[in-house]
């Protein structure tokens, strides 16, 4: 018999018997989606955060009290860690001899920014700094000038606007030498930054930057820990840089030989690997909820190709009786477990695919195709009608003829 009317045999069974079929169908689409969507939505995932983790810069790292991602509760010895300060700061940076630029950084809140009858919403990242955070950041000047090293010494009520606040407040005028309020603090715009676009759901041109003294003179410094964004000359001195950085803190933090470090080294490397750990158990959890799924619907194949070996009894056994071998009856019966498992993986295959591009849709990011997982859940497929199909098919290749023929 050829590969044809073994598909056309399988197909005339899963027609004559739509709402059986349908049911068994259901659960191994449900396997499938569980396992390709969860893996889609990590692809996704993983793809937006290769494409804007990239803020450091390739010859830039960071230094700061905690871990760059953190997921759950932080452990006892790190919240003990004691605060890097603006000191430790200045300090590292007049013994640092290989860093191009070194800058104090900290983040003082979601604010509202308002200017006459005019106010942003209450989410402007109000962040502290100096002349170098607009380099280590990679951002570019739209209008007017940045921080200098003279407004960071002189504590200077001056601001840098991202565009988002700049369109908010002035929409017909130019920012450049207003008097803003910034949570009820006054501050002179001195210069927009470049449209940035978004990263994780934030808005990165709903932004102002100030320098760290003067923000560190309104808020106080009490409680607050600084991280430094440190920029290596070159790629290949990133790691001299590094090494250079942890001595000169280890030494100012006074760490005792032998101990850790009380500080994060941070680089681009660090957060993806980090945020990859993360992504892995997700992937893991949904191939769990798919495997479960997908046994389920395995002893649903076999009770349904029981079930028809049962009624199709007499069937078999004229096929016998016109000459139809063991082996033709086995890989027939086979062909419909196969072929009813192929139906509902691709039909399981392209919802994953389009349920985890959800996340793309949702945020804007480009879609993926996890090819390997769709071509591992063909092959997983396809394995579990083997499995589960070839005892109902076995079972119909060892009847009897004359009984057969008999059965009632």
């Amino acid at each position: 018999m050829s590969f044809t009317e073994y598909f056309s045999i399988a197909w005339d069974s899963i027609r004559s018997n739509k709402l059986r079929s349908s049911l068994t169908l259901l659960g191994i689409v449900i396997g499938v989606f569980a396992i390709v969507s969860s893996v889609t939505a990590v692809r996704v995932i993983d793809v937006y955060f290769s494409d804007t983790i990239n803020f450091l810069g390739s010859t830039t790292f960071s230094v700061q009290k905690t871990p760059g991602v953190q997921f759950g509760h932080l452990d006892e010895r790190i919240r003990k860690r004691k605060h890097i300060t603006y000191d430790q700061v200045t300090t590292y940076r007049r013994r640092a001899e290989l860093p191009i630029v070194a800058s104090p950084t900290d983040w003082f809140g979601g604010i509202v920014a308002s200017y006459a009858d005019r106010e942003t919403r209450p989410d402007v990242s109000l962040v502290g700094s100096d002349e170098g955070w607009i380099i280590n950041n990679s951002y570019d000047l739209a209008a007017g000038r940045f921080l200098t090293d003279s407004d960071v010494r002189m504590a200077r009520p001056v601001v840098v606007i991202g565009q988002s606040v700049a369109e908010t407040l002035f929409p017909n005028e130019s920012p450049l030498n207003k008097e803003i309020r910034m949570d009820g603090r006054r501050f002179q715009v001195i210069g927009v930054l470049a449209e940035k676009g978004q990263a994780f759901g934030q808005d990165l041109d709903q932004t102002a930057i100030a320098p760290i003294t003067r923000l560190l003179d309104l808020y106080g410094s009490a409680g607050r820990s600084l991280s430094i964004e440190i920029r290596a000359p070159s790629i290949q001195l990133l790691g001299a840089t590094m090494d250079e950085a942890t001595g000169i803190l280890r030494s100012i933090r006074k760490v005792p030989p032998g101990e850790e470090n009380d500080f994060e080294i941070v680089t681009n490397e660090s957060l993806l690997s980090a945020f990859t750990s993360f992504t892995k158990y997700l992937t893991l959890g949904g191939l769990g909820i798919g495997l479960i799924a997908l046994l389920t619907a395995g002893i649903g194949i076999m009770n349904i190709m029981l079930v028809s070996v049962t009624e199709r009894t007499r069937e078999i056994g004229t096929r016998k009786a016109v000459g139809a071998t063991n082996g033709a009856i086995l890989r027939q019966f086979l062909m419909e477990a196969v072929f009813l498992c192929q139906v509902g993986g691709i039909v399981g295959i392209l919802m994953g695919i389009l349920g985890g591009n959800i996340t793309a849709l949702a945020f804007g990011i480009r879609p993926t195709f996890p090819w390997d997982w769709a071509l591992i859940g063909v092959g997983g497929i396809t394995l579990i009608a083997l499995i589960f199909g070839v005892y109902p098919a076995y079972k119909a290749a060892r009847l009897n003829p004359i009984d057969a023929l008999r059965y009632e």
